[in-house]
């Protein structure tokens, strides 16, 4: 989740960078309504990998806080761990999902 979560944050800073918006620096009046279209799904895509970034971040800062809070039971903690990176997985799918069925949509 640690490596997830890295490479997570380079995806965001580099998908919010307004500069690397399509129709940078043009007025939104004299944008074409693809240029409009496209930078609209830009945002979009740069706000879900945002959200799926603080909810790794936020699994992660539960594993954390089961493993200082050290059960009783080591079997009990991974269970709950595992459960944890499972729903980070299908978090995962779910944004992937969504992203590849904005961007057939946009082909």
């Amino acid at each position: 989740l640690q490596e997830l979560s890295e490479k997570l944050a380079d995806v965001v800073l580099e998908e919010a960078d307004p500069e690397l918006w399509p129709g940078a620096g043009v007025p939104i009046a004299d944008m074409t309504h693809e240029q409009r279209g496209s930078r609209y799904w830009s945002k979009k895509n740069a706000a879900a990998t945002f959200a799926l970034l603080e909810r790794t971040t936020s699994l992660l800062t539960d594993a954390k806080d089961l493993r200082n809070n050290r059960p009783e039971d080591d079997a009990d903690m991974e269970k709950q761990i595992a459960a944890k990176e499972r729903e980070a997985s299908k978090l995962l799918d779910k944004v992937m999902k969504g992203a590849k069925a904005a961007s057939r949509g946009k082909a």
